[in-house]
């Protein structure tokens, strides 16, 4: 690992403890009805976007995390899944109401694990964002290695509007988003939307 590198990791790990307490107390002080009607639908556009393209990769929010599978009914959907604590990430069909189990690093996914399916489009969560597409995740790699592998598919990152900041801190393994989706508005990053 060169000096660049090994001082982009240390600017992350700042920014993720930074951008986990900024998400604690900003989630801590919604009020009951704001936080219920946040990530509740799509805009139009997006909804737009999503048709045709199924199934849509989601996620079962942790923590503090938005949930953005209310604005998902009524589409196929797929999860993340991880057979091992492995680099490997693929996904699975999961419908509401069926059956999750706890994953490996103890995040819910789909019980049954079927054959894996790849999605048209993918919402991922995410630490922190910013206006050009990065994306600061949990640091494990798991979205950057499939978006690596599966660079067609549109990906949107969904977090609170406190999660933006002005930069994030890339390195050549760290893919972008095509847009990021807020409780206030869809950020356009590139040019596939």
């Amino acid at each position: 690992m060169t000096d660049i590198s090994l001082e982009a990791v240390r600017q992350k790990q700042a920014l993720r403890e930074r951008l986990r307490f900024r998400r604690r107390h900003f989630t801590a002080n919604l009020d009951g009805m704001a936080r219920l009607a946040a990530f509740r639908t799509l805009p139009q556009s997006l909804a737009d976007l999503i048709a045709g393209r199924e199934p849509v990769a989601a996620y079962v929010a942790w923590g503090d995390e938005p949930d953005i599978l209310p604005a998902l009914a009524g589409y196929s959907l797929v999860l993340p899944f991880h057979r091992e604590r492995s680099e490997t990430m693929d996904f699975r069909h999961w419908a509401p109401g069926e059956a999750l189990a706890k994953g490996p690093w103890s995040t819910h996914q789909p019980a049954d694990e079927g054959r894996p399916v790849e999605p048209a489009l993918i919402f991922c969560p995410l630490l922190g964002f910013d206006r050009t597409g990065g994306r600061l995740g949990q640091g494990g790699g798991h979205y950057d290695r499939y978006f690596a592998a599966h660079p067609q598919i549109i990906r949107i990152g969904v977090g609170w509007s406190v999660q933006e900041v002005d930069a994030i801190p890339a390195e050549s393994t760290d893919a972008r988003l095509d847009a990021v989706l807020t409780e206030q508005e869809l950020i356009v990053c590139g040019d596939r939307l």
